[in-house]
C-alpha cells in the first residue's frame, strides 16, 4: 500500500492552525487599536479558518481508520464529508462578505484609512499565501479533498486581507467605498470556490469515476500487457484518497488456474507501481472465448 500522507497532511494542518492563532490575535488587536471594522471582520474570517483546520484533523483521523465489518471499503468518504463541510463554510464566508460589504455601502459607511491596518493585512496575506501553497501541494500529492478544501479556505483568508489592503489604499486616494467593492469581488470568488468543491464532493459521494487522465493511464497499463488478449467492464470510483477499480480480463483458455492467476497478479502489481495514489484492485479472469468477448 502506498503512503497515504497522513503525517504530512496533519503537519500542514497544524501549520495552518498556528498561522491562524497568530493572525487572529494580531487582527483583533489591530482592530481594537484602529477601530477598523474590515480588519475585525478579517479576524473573524481567520477564526472560521481555524475551525475548518480542526474539521480536517477529525476527517483525517476518522478517514484513516482501517476497514471493519460495517465499513469493508474503509472510511475514506469521511474525508469527503469533511471537505463538504469546509466548502459550506466557504459559502457562508463568501456570501457573508458580499452581504456585509453591500450593506455597508447602502448605509453610507466610510472607513478611515490606517497604516497599521495596512501593515497587518499585508503580513496576513504573505503568511496565508505561504500556508495555502504548502497545504495545496501536499493535498494534491496525496489526493486529499479535505486538505485541498482547507487550502482554498486559507487562500480565501488571504484574499479577504487583500480586500482590506485595497480598501485602505482606495480610501487614501479618495474612493470611499473601495474596501466594500473589493470585499464583494472577493466574496464572489470565495463563493465560486466553495461551489466547485461541493460539486467535486458530490461527484465522489455519487460514485463518480476517477479523473479522465487516470482512467486513460489505467487503460494503457492494461492494454500494454501482452498476456491479456482483451478486457472489458473497467469501473473506477474514488473513496477519500484511494481509487477502487475492477476490470474483466480475457486470457488464453489453455492456461491453468495458477498461470491465469499470475497474469492477474502481475497486472495488479503494475497498476500499483505506476499509479501515484493508493489503489484497491479487483481483476476478474475469464477465458478468451468468442461468447465472452465484449467491447471495452
Amino acid at each position: 500500500m502506498k503512503e497515504t500522507g497522513g503525517r504530512e497532511l496533519r503537519f500542514v494542518t497544524y501549520l495552518s492552525i498556528a498561522a491562524n492563532v497568530v493572525l487572529t490575535s494580531l487582527k483583533f488587536v489591530v482592530g481594537a487599536i484602529s477601530g477598523s471594522l474590515s480588519i475585525l471582520a478579517d479576524a473573524i474570517h481567520s477564526v472560521s479558518d481555524m475551525i475548518t483546520d480542526f474539521a480536517v484533523l477529525i476527517g483525517l483521523h476518522l478517514g484513516e481508520k482501517k476497514p471493519d465489518p460495517s465499513h469493508p471499503y474503509g472510511h475514506g468518504k469521511i474525508e469527503t464529508l469533511a471537505a463538504s463541510l469546509i466548502a459550506a463554510g466557504l459559502l457562508v464566508v463568501g456570501l457573508g462578505m458580499i452581504y456585509y460589504a453591500a450593506n455597508d455601502i447602502t448605509k453610507g459607511h466610510i472607513r478611515q484609512a490606517s497604516n497599521i491596518v495596512l501593515i497587518a493585512a499585508a503580513f496576513a496575506i504573505v503568511v496565508k499565501e505561504i500556508v495555502y501553497r504548502v497545504t495545496k501541494a501536499v493535498a494534491i500529492k496525496y489526493h486529499c479533498p479535505a486538505a485541498l478544501a482547507n487550502a482554498w479556505h486559507d487562500r480565501s483568508d488571504a484574499l479577504s486581507s487583500v480586500a482590506v489592503v485595497i480598501g485602505v489604499v482606495a480610501r487614501k486616494f479618495g474612493f470611499n467605498y473601495g474596501d466594500q467593492v473589493a470585499a464583494i469581488a472577493v466574496g464572489i470568488m470565495v463563493t465560486l470556490i466553495g461551489l466547485k468543491i461541493i460539486g467535486d464532493c458530490l461527484g465522489e459521494l455519487t460514485e463518480k469515476a476517477v479523473d479522465e487522465a487516470t482512467v486513460e493511464q489505467i487503460k494503457q497499463i492494461i492494454s500494454s500487457n501482452t498476456q491479456i488478449r482483451q478486457w472489458h467492464k473497467l469501473r473506477t470510483r474514488v473513496i477519500g484518497r484511494e481509487i477502487f477499480l475492477d476490470v474483466h480480463i480475457l486470457v488464453s483458455p489453455d492456461l491453468n488456474v495458477a498461470a491465469a492467476h499470475e497474469i492477474s497478479e502481475n497486472l495488479e502489481k503494475t497498476l500499483h507501481e505506476r499509479i501515484t495514489r493508493p489503489v484497491n484492485i479487483v481483476v476478474h479472469v475469464e477465458p478468451d472465448l468468442p461468447e465472452l468477448r465484449k467491447n471495452a
